[in-house]
């Protein structure tokens, strides 16, 4: 093969990789309310619900033997999506405005092996938000508990017996941040004070990666003479040429740290929500944009649903793939309604479209 060919050949592998391209960032609006948003990516539909888990609820893990790992009480109440049927949270809020998602990391997910010495604090990889959500009421309480548990792998059939491989972004009501990573056994904590997570690879890098892009401003370039011609910009939006536009997380990571950057400080947490829901609308992906080849087999990741969260009001919201109209859980409202029960909410269901065809005034 040439080395052209080499390099296409190359190219065309990373291309074809599944991007599971979830994005979160966060605002702050003028009243102090934290709004966090993130979307969800994957190949196949998840079939996520919301679940209602109260305060006092016995957890356990979901590895292969249960009894080889952590079970719990939830100190705290919590809100937030599963997946695949099962009893975990990917995306949730507590009950004290503590936030968890979790986030694809491909090829940098390092778990601890499982034994003897481990299995008390034993979790698998999708246990982990909700472990927190119910252990701790703020970032600070995190960084004092994160590492108090051990991630071990546990394969899900859905994946192809693959555990997943995770990382995942933590948001309080005060604005506070941290992203943790599981590196090589062990769990890795670094503060978010731009408030944006993405995929691979680790955070630290994507943090260094925005040097490359400090020309970046919201305002246009100005006109430049050059000898007797005066060149001017052809259009609106000038300041963010170079700014990337394709579906990889570096790419996103950078538009969420410009974007989320660049918005307008609104007065109150309620006009924030809707500002967030309009920002999270650039990540999203419409089906057929990213496919994955394998052999005869192909795979869309598409945006299946995007989440709100309200840290202040201590609310959660969400729009589906199947249905972009914004729904709203009240947590507390919700925690008290549930009774010490858990609790299933559907998040599917058809589109509503509105007929105004006569609504004159």
């Amino acid at each position: 093969m040439t080395r052209v060919g080499l390099v296409a050949a190359l190219l065309t592998a990373l291309i074809a990789q599944p991007t599971l391209a979830c994005t979160g960032l966060r605002l702050i609006s003028a009243d102090g309310g934290a709004v966090v948003g993130r979307t969800m990516e994957f190949g196949f539909n998840l079939q996520s619900q919301a679940l209602v888990v109260p305060a006092g609820h016995h957890l356990s893990n979901t590895l292969v033997d249960p009894t080889q790992g952590l079970s719990y009480t939830a100190k705290y109440g919590f809100v937030g999506a599963n997946v695949l049927g099962m009893q975990v949270i990917v995306d949730g809020v507590n009950e004290k405005g503590l936030y968890v998602g979790s986030f694809y990391f491909p090829g940098y997910a390092g778990y601890a092996q499982p034994g003897p010495d481990n299995q008390a604090r034993a979790l698998a990889p999708e246990d982990y938000g909700m472990w927190l959500l119910a252990n701790c009421a703020s970032v600070a309480e995190v960084k004092q508990l994160y590492n108090h548990v051990v991630l071990v792998p546990r394969p899900i059939e859905q994946l192809g017996g693959d555990s997943f491989a995770g990382h995942f972004v933590v948001h309080d009501s005060t604005g506070a941040s941290v992203v943790i990573e599981p590196i090589d056994g062990g769990l890795r904590i670094y503060d978010n004070p731009l408030g944006v997570i993405t995929n691979s690879p680790t955070f630290d890098w994507h943090l260094t990666n925005l040097r490359n892009y400090i020309n970046l401003t919201v305002s246009n370039v100005p006109t430049v003479k050059l000898d007797e011609i005066d060149l001017a910009g052809f259009g609106q939006g000038s300041g963010m040429r170079g700014l990337p536009g394709d579906s990889t997380p570096p790419s996103r990571f950078v538009r969420a740290v410009a974007y989320s950057q660049a918005a307008n400080q609104l007065k109150t947490t309620t006009e924030t929500v809707k500002q967030v829901f309009h920002l999270m609308n650039v990540f999203d992906i419409p089906v057929g944009s990213v496919r994955d080849h394998d052999g005869q087999k192909v795979t869309e990741d598409y945006t299946l649903w995007t989440t709100v969260s309200d840290l202040k009001d201590i609310r959660w919201m969400f729009r589906t793939y199947e249905d972009q109209s914004i729904r709203s859980i009240d947590v507390r409202a919700a925690l008290d309604a549930a009774k010490g029960k858990l609790q299933v909410i559907e998040m599917t269901g058809p589109q509503p479209i509105t007929d105004v065809s006569t609504d004159f005034h």
